[in-house]
């Protein structure tokens, strides 16, 4: 074989939750793989995709961390988007062929905030075509690509926050805090529609999920393909666990009722009545996650951590 082979990874167990700020034109799935291998973490996974025009926090959860990636899939997201308006596209974004033109009417921001107030709450969506989301098997956007239109039902998404960040006579920047399934693309689409006009998303940024990560720093790639090889650094910048799950009530437990939800069995605790919380041994370990029952006085795993058992 011609050329120098490519040095084979060792791959090692990495456990920790790297908030990472991802690029404009990079996939979440092709951000994840380039900062695994950086790592050398044999798991790991994303917890939401971005688009590749968008750019900000993924999370990346490695090892143990995986498994609170499911609730961090859940909570709701905060964006910051620009809509340029006068112009939609086939994709909603603006690396869509555009696909209808409108004039755009003079807008003041009473006028915007009167639209925005329409939008926020309980509300249902339909999804664009350019989504994940499959029919018989196959991805909207690949039958979109084909040239391909089908039904898509609306579905149900919580507005928690919707305000205006600026505004000029051909785009607005607003920033929405969104529940899981909300597509912001379609949100400018109708907000557009909303004030008379048509639009398309200009830029999109993810500046936050839920409660989770307060205060921590969201890292660049470049960032951190400039520590490549220097592993003690990258490790630095791992969040651990539970800082997803900052939002949760706490439950430290004794010895011996740590020892007991660690090998499966219900144990007497004080916790809010049907509340999930997140479990710590008396040392301080992160055991995982429970529930209490509907009297607040028995806890029964949800998800346990890899640790050691408590003694």
């Amino acid at each position: 074989m011609n050329g120098t082979a490519r040095p084979r990874i060792e791959w090692r167990t990495v456990d920790g939750i790297l908030l990472l700020d991802k690029p404009e034109g990079l996939s979440s799935n092709a951000a994840l793989q380039r900062v695994r291998r950086l790592y050398r973490a044999h798991k790991g996974g994303h917890t939401g995709a971005l688009d590749p025009l968008a750019s900000g926090v993924l999370p990346l959860c490695f090892g143990e961390a995986t498994k609170v990636a499911g609730l961090l899939l859940e909570a709701d997201k905060t964006y910051r988007a620009t809509l340029a308006l006068g112009a939609r596209t086939a994709t909603g974004d603006r690396e869509g062929e555009v696909v209808e033109r409108a004039a755009v009417p003079p807008l003041a921001a009473p006028a915007v905030e009167e639209a925005l107030a329409g939008f926020r709450g309980e509300t249902r969506q339909v999804p664009p075509m350019y989504s994940a989301l499959k029919r018989d098997g196959e991805a909207l956007y690949a039958l979109a690509r084909r040239g391909e239109v089908v039904e898509r039902e609306p579905r149900p998404v919580r507005i928690s926050s919707l305000v205006l960040l600026s505004l000029a006579p051909d785009a607005l920047s607003f920033e929405v805090t969104c529940s899981k399934g909300t597509y912001v693309r379609t949100l400018g689409e109708d907000l557009a529609r909303a004030l008379g006009t048509v639009g398309h998303l200009r830029a999109l940024r993810r500046t936050a999920i839920g409660g989770a990560f307060a205060g921590r720093a969201a890292h660049p790639l470049a960032a951190l393909e400039a520590l490549d090889g220097n592993l003690a650094a990258l490790d630095a910048l791992l969040a651990p666990p539970d800082a997803a799950l900052e939002s949760w009530p706490a439950v430290v437990l004794a010895p011996t009722a740590a020892l007991a939800l660690c090998q499966g069995r219900e144990v007497e605790a004080v916790a809010p009545p049907g509340a999930r919380v997140r479990v710590y041994g008396p040392a301080g370990a992160f055991l995982g996650l429970a529930e209490a029952d509907a009297a607040g006085r028995r806890l029964r795993a949800v998800r346990l951590m890899r640790v050691d058992a408590p003694a």
